[in-house]
């Protein structure tokens, strides 16, 4: 069973579980590698000496110049892309700071969304008296964007299923845009509430996000390469 999506008050206090399941790897040539990260693992290590598992410490066992171009947060599941080598990453970074990087989540949230589809659109930025949370603000926050697409809705527990596709890349935002229309994701320490006496994050035992496809330019043959991780809940 995988373990909760506890993260910590302040960045030195947490201590990440041990994660016993294993990166898969999805596309591999000699310029990048296309991997399948489990919940409950860190991207990157942290400055705790006990949380040096990660994906990025994995892989370098193996891929010793391997880099990350972006992050999962730690219980979310899914693609990622891994550049093997710095000109690669910096090519794949950029396209993520044009946003021409095109990503899809699969998320199940908390009661029934009226609307089959819609777009979220509630800036961002970061809550400086509380690590590592993100916090709502219209007059300083960065604009965060999430288009949204209902895929089911589920009556046990009363849930619905959805695709997320996301315009920006704010950190926590399709955990605070769920939250902010009222139906956080099951499993969401962070960022959770109440519907109906029951709380969204007691309603699954892992954060139920899971990065679906991701789609880029190859930064070396400029093919289109089009990444796909099944959802696992």
């Amino acid at each position: 069973m995988l373990q909760r999506d506890v993260m910590p008050n302040t960045g030195d206090d947490f201590i990440a579980p041990v994660c016993f399941e294993q990166i898969e790897i999805l596309f591999q040539d000699e310029h990048i590698l296309l991997v399948n990260k489990p919940s409950g693992l860190l991207s990157l290590s942290g400055k705790h000496p006990l949380n040096k598992d990660s994906v990025h410490y994995r892989l370098t066992k193996d891929f010793e110049t391997a880099t990350l171009a972006h992050r999962l947060d730690f219980g979310t599941s899914g693609i990622m892309v891994v550049a093997l080598n710095k000109s690669v990453n910096a090519h794949i970074t950029k396209q993520f700071q044009q946003r021409t990087v095109k990503k899809t989540y699969t998320a199940i949230l908390q009661g029934h969304i009226a609307n089959d589809n819609g777009t979220i659109t509630i800036p961002l930025i970061k809550d400086v008296d509380r690590f590592p949370y993100q916090k709502v603000c219209y007059t300083t926050g960065k604009q965060a964007v999430t288009d949204y697409v209902v895929l089911e809705r589920c009556s046990s527990p009363l849930s619905t299923r959805v695709l997320f596709l996301p315009q920006t890349g704010r950190t926590h935002q399709l955990r605070v845009h769920s939250r902010e229309i009222g139906h956080s994701i099951l499993g969401c320490d962070l960022y959770g509430s109440q519907m109906s006496g029951q709380s969204s994050h007691d309603m699954a035992e892992r954060l139920l996000l899971h990065a679906t496809t991701i789609a880029f330019t190859h930064p070396v043959t400029g093919q289109e390469i089009v990444g796909d991780s099944p959802c696992p809940f």
